[in-house]
């Protein structure tokens, strides 16, 4: 590890109050995108980090005003300057603009920065937020996933890492700033512990395969993956395996690929094959009720009542009727608080079915329109969605060529739609001394040799934590911001803290979701994907480019 370095002389995020008893200061933060991801991460870091949620940018109004009311400035109190933006280019120049003066005779008039940032905004921006705020050399935690193509992966690998040595003589450079990646499942108390018990204490002896399912859930599904944000892939390969399961396939990874310790010496055990197969099982124009006729929207379908994904059942009978304004209501009207607080409930479930009865016509709106936003009352099997709602992935190892060897094995994992669970993740992973069951709420491992079932108590969070992965969300941004503070006020330098803390590098996060592309490539392909020899000729395809 490299000695730790102190900020740049020229980097004015160090600048303000805030210190603490001892003289530390707590890490400020802006989050980008208040909707469900910004709000998990904002209120982890409020109730369980050392860290400030100090800004946020968010251009819908009330979204944003009810996250500064919850995590930033007081119920009745108001932003003061730096602390609300519509927009995070509006930030960006203004930040830009605070550190010019900073650096001015009028330093101590200059308002406060961040020294971090987390970006929870929809998928498709994350390249470019991240290209526009690298130069401020600020740390960043970006949602799951990265970038919706392997190029603009490897778009931002490259804006992140610090530049290659002019010559041979000449040492490589240590990252300047922490990075994290919104793969959750790698910091919930269970999985922690399962990784403990499969890698360090060997449970089962060396592992020889591994099954693992995501159940999506069935209205679930056809919220995000039909009706919503995420319904349609591209060429580049974004189907659902990437935007609903990339965290999944990297939880397999990080057990069996990732380096078994953190002390730099390991290198990741990658698969030698990856293949994939699965389609567009159910939401689609074939299987819809012929009672529903041609009806393209719930509220106007006469089968409604009858269907099991009528979006008034979904979201007002199991919801709203039933007091729950929060996801996925508030997803389908980001406003539905507001609205109930100053009309009340009547005037609440009109708004909510007002939009339910939004509807497109294809015989006089481009196909660009329709996709631009999401349609929540729209008919699931009439809808635009392209995704897949059943898909297995299956990776292969050979014995590794180094020392300590890790041995040949295999995995699958199966992302599935119509279940009744809603991410409650479930695996089994085979060893040579025995077993091990696990489920979102227990381990069990079974030994041969003495033919016993043992089952271990998993930590459980808190219930305000249970239902953010696990705790998987609380873990992550823990993490996060414990590496931040490392860095500014405990001496460490970035390239250990990110070890230590994040237990992950920039480098094997593009690798996890360039495993997804891979797996998604096979499947569009109908074929089994070289790893070694796909990686390579990416990378060069990449560097050509």
């Amino acid at each position: 590890m490299k000695e730790p370095q102190p900020p740049p002389a020229d980097n004015p995020v160090n600048t303000g109050s805030s210190t603490t008893a001892n003289g530390q200061r707590a890490p400020r933060f802006i989050v980008i995108g208040a909707g469900s991801r910004g709000n998990a991460y904002a209120r982890a870091v409020k109730t369980t980090t050392p860290g400030v949620i100090h800004a946020v940018a968010e251009p819908h109004e009330f979204k944003r005003r009810e996250f500064g009311r919850n995590y930033i400035w007081d119920a009745d109190g108001s932003p003061i300057e730096g602390q609300e933006f519509s927009d995070w280019r509006e930030w960006v120049q203004w930040e830009t603009e605070r550190r010019k003066k900073a650096g001015s005779a009028h330093e101590q008039a200059t308002p406060l920065g961040v020294d971090g940032v987390f970006i929870c905004t929809l998928d498709e921006t994350h390249v470019e937020i991240i290209k526009a705020i690298a130069p401020l050399q600020l740390h960043i935690l970006c949602e799951k996933p990265l970038a919706l193509s392997l190029d603009d992966c490897l778009t931002v690998y490259r804006t992140l890492q610090p530049p290659r040595p002019q010559s041979t003589n000449q040492e490589p450079q240590s990252p300047a700033t922490i990075f994290s990646i919104g793969h959750v499942l790698r910091y919930s108390p269970h999985n922690t512990l399962l990784r403990k018990l499969l890698l360090n204490d060997r449970a089962i002896g060396d592992i020889v395969s591994l099954e693992h399912t995501e159940p999506v859930g069935w209205w679930h599904f056809s919220h995000s993956y039909v009706r919503g944000n995420w319904r349609r892939a591209t060429a580049n390969g974004d189907g659902s395996l990437l935007t609903k399961s990339c965290h999944d396939i990297d939880f397999i990874l990080w057990l069996l690929c990732s380096p078994t310790s953190l002390d730099g010496t390991q290198q990741p055990h990658f698969p030698r094959s990856i293949s994939s197969a699965g389609s567009l099982t159910q939401f689609r124009r074939a299987r819809k009720p012929v009672a529903a006729g041609d009806a393209t929207n719930c509220l106007s379908c006469p089968a409604e009542r009858d269907c099991t994904y009528s979006a008034v059942r979904i979201y007002k009978d199991r919801h709203l009727a039933k007091g729950h304004r929060t996801w996925p209501v508030d997803i389908v009207c980001p406003d539905i608080e507001d609205v109930y607080r100053a009309e009340g409930a009547a005037a609440a479930e009109e708004h909510l079915l007002s939009r339910l009865r939004e509807d497109y016509d294809v015989r006089v709106q481009s196909d660009a329109d329709v996709a631009a936003r999401p349609w929540y009352g729209r008919c699931v099997y009439e809808a635009d969605n392209n995704v897949c709602d059943d898909q297995v992935v299956t990776l292969a190892w050979d014995d590794e060529d180094v020392e300590p060897k890790r041995l040949a094995k295999t995995a699958t994992f199966h992302m599935i739609a119509p279940t009744e669970k809603q991410c409650e993740r479930r695996g089994r992973v085979y060893g040579t001394t025995g077993e091990i069951e696990y489920n979102s709420n227990a381990i069990s491992i079974y030994d041969f040799a003495s033919a016993k079932t043992t089952t271990i108590d998993v930590p459980r969070p808190p219930p305000e934590r249970a239902e953010s992965h696990g705790g998987g969300d609380y873990g992550l941004a823990g993490q996060y911001v414990n590496a931040v503070n490392a860095v500014m006020n405990k001496g460490l330098d970035v390239e250990t803290a990110q070890a230590r803390f994040i237990g992950c590098t920039l480098e094997e996060a593009v690798q996890s979701h360039a495993v997804v592309f891979a797996a998604e490539e096979a499947r569009r392909e109908e074929r089994v994907v070289k790893w070694r020899e796909w990686w390579e000729e990416k990378l060069k395809y990449s560097a050509a480019a």
